[in-house]
């Protein structure tokens, strides 16, 4: 039993190393065979790589051979191109030095005939010269004659001679002197008109007559006695607030305003629209309202101050000047607004320095400053608005020139420049023009409306337009009912009916304009 077990032991141990040593031959066949198989695939791997090696080094050189040929032919192309830009430069320089061969040939003859000309303006010169020798020779022959025969010395017949040529030549000059000053005084008076002529029609400024009272809108009749509070407190309050008259009457949802300094009724007019959208009426917040107002109301001031530099082109004005010149939006004269005189004045002013060449900037300085006296006119005691003006314009920095033409716009005192002439013009213009002053709005616009009128009454008028404040009527006529001649005519006829049926200042230009238009649609 145990010998068939150790036997079954043995077999299975040979069996095993049996197994072991068939797998160790096993493997190492098959290691041999990858190995083998590993090697020459290097081999191949190398051939291949050989090859391709071989292959790039072989592309390699024809890249290069073509890169060589491709860099001679632009070497050679361009050294061609070279040649022909030097053959170019070489025929031109060429074709100047025979041009300049040209010019040294037509110099040389040139100088040839300079040089014959001097020595014929030298023989000139020598035939001249012994004539004059010779002309002194029988002057002086004929002096000595002379003398003999009028028993004169020299210096007598000159003394004489002089005596005679001076009465003569004061004759003369007086004649001439006459002569120049009609012809100048004749172009500068025509001058004048064309400046003057055209910076009015270049300055046609709107303008509407200002009044003494504002009217604010309600939103119903029961704000009025809200307004006027119990026993008249709130109103009185306003009244002292504001110093302006406020009156409620039967006029429907509207309470007016009335006063004569224009600022203090537009602060009442401000602070009474507030009121009303707040609806809080009483004398507390009436009197905290009307501060309100007045800031707002400096504000605007300055604003517009500011706003009218900037339009005429105005830098570096003292800053008080600007209020002033703000506050003259809330001024009248003659129904004029002050402002709106004083940017029209400023205008003029430019305009006509441009047409004289002066310092524009100066004279618009002196129109938009000539006014600011009557701001504060009717708080200094002396002096009128234009000497207080100058005096407002020395204080705060503007340069002598400006103040003498302030000073000098209504002569009182003489003017120094040019400045100061021209603003008495201006002014005088602007005061003068047609719509400018004493006339209110409704008169104004009557007017216009009945010159208007006039011209569409008139048969084969199509549209009329008052144009230039007035100073100007521009009539449209149907080309079918008027034709050229007519459209004269109907000019002349317009020019009479105006003339016998309206009062007007200046005079007013009558313009027909005749146009024929032809309108097709293509579709």
């Amino acid at each position: 039993m145990f010998d068939s077990v150790t036997m079954q032991s043995l077999v299975l141990s040979t069996l095993f190393l049996v197994g072991l040593a068939i797998g160790y031959l096993l493997r190492a066949f098959f290691a041999s065979k990858t190995l083998k198989q590993a090697e020459q695939r290097a081999k191949d791997l190398t051939v291949f790589a050989e090859r391709e090696a071989e292959s790039r080094k072989k592309e390699a050189e024809l890249a290069g051979k073509d890169l060589m040929l491709k860099l001679r032919q632009d070497f050679e192309k361009e050294t061609k191109e070279r040649r022909e830009e030097i053959s170019s430069a070489e025929k031109r320089i060429l074709q100047k030095e025979e041009n300049l061969d040209k010019r040294v040939d037509l110099l040389e003859k040139k100088e040839k005939d300079i040089n014959n000309r001097v020595a014929a303006l030298r023989q000139e010169e020598d035939a001249i010269k012994n004539k004059r020798e010779e002309l002194a020779k029988l002057i002086e022959e004929e002096k000595k004659r002379l003398q003999e025969i009028s028993s004169l010395t020299e210096e007598d017949a000159k003394q004489i001679l002089l005596a005679r040529l001076d009465e003569e030549l004061v004759q003369e000059k007086a004649t001439r002197i006459r002569r120049a000053e009609e012809e100048v005084k004749s172009t500068c008076e025509k001058t004048a008109r064309q400046i003057v002529g055209t910076a009015i029609q270049r300055c046609a400024s709107d303008h509407t007559a200002e009044t003494t009272i504002s009217v604010v809108p309600l939103p119903s009749d029961e704000m009025k006695g809200r307004i006027i509070g119990r026993e008249g407190r709130n109103i009185r309050t306003l009244e002292m607030a504001t110093g302006v008259d406020i009156i409620i009457d039967d006029t429907p949802e509207a309470v007016t305003i009335s006063g004569f300094d224009m600022v203090r009724r537009e602060i009442a007019r401000i602070a009474l629209e507030k009121l009303i959208a707040d609806g809080r009426i009483h004398p507390g917040r009436i009197e905290e309202v009307v501060e309100k107002a007045k800031k707002e109301i400096e504000e605007h001031i300055k604003e517009e101050g500011d706003k009218a530099a900037f339009d005429l082109g105005i830098h570096e004005m003292h800053p008080e000047l600007l209020k002033l010149v703000g506050r003259l939006k809330y001024r009248t004269s003659f129904g004029q607004n002050a402002l709106v005189h004083t940017k029209e004045v400023a205008r003029l002013m430019g305009l006509i320095a441009v047409q004289l060449n002066i310092d524009v900037k100066i004279a618009v300085r002196v129109g938009l400053l000539h006014d600011i006296g009557k701001v504060v006119s009717q708080e200094v005691e002396e002096g009128t608005h234009a000497t207080v003006g100058a005096n407002l314009a020395r204080k705060y920095g503007e340069n002598e020139i400006i103040v003498n033409a302030i000073a000098s716009h209504h002569d009182e005192v003489e003017s120094e420049s040019l400045f100061g002439v021209l603003l008495c013009a201006a002014d005088a213009i602007s005061a003068a023009r047609p719509g400018a002053r004493a006339e209110t709005l409704e008169t104004y616009v009557k007017r216009l409306e009945s010159l208007e009128k006039i011209a569409n009454i008139f048969k084969g008028v199509d549209k009329a337009y008052a144009l230039q404040a007035g100073r100007e009527i521009r009539i449209m006529v149907s080309p079918e009912k008027i034709n050229d001649d007519e459209a004269i005519v109907l000019a002349r006829d317009i020019r009479k009916r105006i003339e016998q049926e309206l009062e007007y200042p200046g005079q007013i230009k009558v313009i027909v304009v005749r146009e024929t238009r032809a309108v097709e649609y293509a579709k």
